[in-house]
């Protein structure tokens, strides 16, 4: 897949920051598409199922060749600890997820947060269902999907080379953390392609800042906000500079942005169309070099990456 160097990440569809309104949420999804986006990520997770019903109802007409299309099985409520990567799920919840959507098949069906789930099931079970399902065209490539990076290789390095054609990783490449780049020529070796989301670390490079549920311990916090107040001062959205950065890895194809709000994806958009200020960069990573690589984890014990930094 060619995929654009900004991405939609369709998790706003589903209520999750805010209310939504479906007209909203249509329109956001256009501006996307006629804006140079081609490559849309959701989950059915994703406020429930109300982000796949969303995306569905926006890109109901739309030709189904202008964009490739990703969605996840294994996670459907963290809220209510639900999660099930067994095989007959994986099956159901692609079936689900199609019709939501509107589609035949997803471009990228992919194993959702693995951080909560065996690695040996994953193995032994997930892998193979979603194999089969590719197998039988609905879905054509497979991938899976996690906070903490060390569950990439975990996998990576058990199965056979193209079993799994990508790995989706967020907070892990944006200002404050770039620990995923370490990552890179392992999986450049594999073979597996990278999705980078959450350039703003769920919220902690936002004027907003980190919501209540973000799970960064307070030296993180405080380190981002900082960086966000100084740029304030300047009278500068950091938000336009944490995109900028996250998009300029020459070996990261594709990084998430999410929203459904019309003006702020034709933001995101010019965002990542301009050039970087390299002495605004300069300044703000100076600021940030405290917490630099610091991170937060979570999943099962096994699966959790060791805390870096103060927390």
């Amino acid at each position: 897949m060619e995929v654009s160097k900004l991405s939609f990440g369709a998790s706003s569809l589903g209520g999750l920051f805010h209310e939504v309104n479906l007209d909203d949420c249509v329109e956001t999804v256009w501006k996307a598409l006629d804006g140079g986006i081609n490559f849309i990520d959701v989950s059915p997770a994703y406020g429930e199922t109300l982000a796949e019903s969303n995306l569905g109802k926006a890109l109901k007409g739309i030709p189904r060749q202008r964009y490739y299309l990703a969605t996840k099985m294994g996670v459907y409520s963290e809220a209510r600890g639900e999660y099930d990567f067994s095989a007959a799920r994986a099956e159901r919840s692609l079936h689900e997820s199609l019709t939501r959507l509107g589609v035949d098949y997803v471009d990228l069906i992919q194993c959702h947060d693995i951080e909560f789930a065996d690695p040996d099931q994953i193995i032994d079970e997930t892998l193979p269902a979603l194999q089969r399902l590719k197998k039988e065209g609905l879905a054509r490539f497979i991938g899976i999907t996690g906070l903490p990076l060390k569950i990439f290789p975990n996998i990576l390095d058990r199965v056979g080379r193209g079993l799994v054609d990508t790995i989706l990783s967020f907070c892990h490449y944006e200002l404050n953390d770039h620990s995923l780049a370490d990552l890179i020529p392992y999986l450049k070796e594999k073979g597996v392609g990278i999705i980078n989301a959450s350039p703003t670390g769920m919220g902690l490079l936002t004027a907003r800042g980190a919501p209540a549920w973000h799970p960064a311990g307070q030296a993180i916090v405080n380190g981002c906000r900082n960086a966000v107040d100084y740029c304030a001062a300047k009278g500068i959205d950091i938000v336009k500079l944490a995109v900028q950065f996250s998009c300029s890895h020459p070996d990261i194809p594709t990084t998430l942005v999410s929203t459904s709000r019309p003006k702020n994806i034709l933001d995101n958009i010019a965002f990542a169309e301009e050039p970087i200020d390299p002495v605004l960069l300069d300044e703000v990573l100076g600021i940030l070099q405290p917490i630099h690589n610091f991170n937060f984890t979570r999943g099962r014990p096994e699966n959790r990456d060791p805390i870096r930094g103060e927390n």
